[in-house]
């Protein structure tokens, strides 16, 4: 028997990202990344559904519900609205986790409503809710910066060393579920963001230039003015530069 669910704790965790072979390892997915990752730590197996039309689990638990929407990521509010409705989980009790442009690779972090930033399962999810106020969890994947390269960007293979850095990213995310689905939001925000703070590189401190030592006995230096040119008048000023 699962254990009592607290107020304000995450109930349905909603991974984003296309289904196919042709999508499965591209920027897109990240989203689906780490609920796959996190089914498989917590023994909770993932099976497709065809009325919610998603590949759905449940945790054993705390009877917590991962949902990978399989309905290409423009669709992905479907399965978010039926099962939400159906078991009754306000948009509060929702984490969608999904890839973010605005973040370089190895960046995670978490927030509460907000905008969808173009995002199309985003889009379509707060569509079908009615509302932007569920929990994100936003994976950077980086920005191709040019906003016309975004769309074949995203359905991109990102090469080893930003899935490297994506994958830890993923890690540090899984650390901070348990404590969403024990309704901790907080702390979980405070853990994810003051790793992202301590993992910043240190900025380089520049030592201050050591001041010239003054060799012994030597004489002090004398500042001396340029003599002044003799004044020639008028006539020798206009003429000073011909020839003689």
């Amino acid at each position: 028997m699962p254990e009592a669910i607290r107020p304000g704790s995450i109930r349905l965790v909603v991974g984003l990202g296309n289904p196919g072979k042709d999508y499965e390892r591209t920027r897109h997915n990240a989203g689906f990344w780490l609920v796959e990752r996190f089914a498989v730590q917590s023994g909770a197996a993932l099976r497709k559904d065809g009325k919610y039309q998603a590949l759905v689990g449940r945790m054993e638990s705390n009877g917590a519900w991962l949902v990978m929407p399989q309905g290409f990521m423009n669709a992905s509010g479907h399965a978010v609205q039926m099962l939400a409705g159906f078991f009754k989980i306000p948009a509060a009790e929702i984490l969608v986790v999904h890839d973010e442009l605005d973040f370089a690779p190895g960046v995670a972090k978490m927030k509460q409503g907000g905008g969808i930033a173009g995002h199309n399962g985003l889009r379509d999810i707060s569509h079908r809710l009615g509302t932007h106020d569920y929990w994100r969890l936003r994976l950077g994947i980086g920005h191709p910066g040019d906003r016309n390269a975004v769309v074949g960007y995203v359905l991109q293979k990102p090469p080893a060393e930003e899935r490297e850095a994506i994958d830890g990213a993923i890690a540090r995310g899984i650390e901070i579920l348990p404590l969403c689905l024990a309704g901790d939001m907080q702390g979980a925000m405070q853990k994810l963001h003051s790793v992202a703070e301590k993992e910043k590189p240190a900025a380089k401190k520049t030592e201050p230039r050591p001041e010239p030592k003054a060799e012994p006995n030597a004489a002090p230096r004398v500042e001396t003015q340029p003599e002044k040119p003799a004044s020639r008048g008028l006539f020798g000023s206009i003429f000073s530069g011909r020839k003689k």
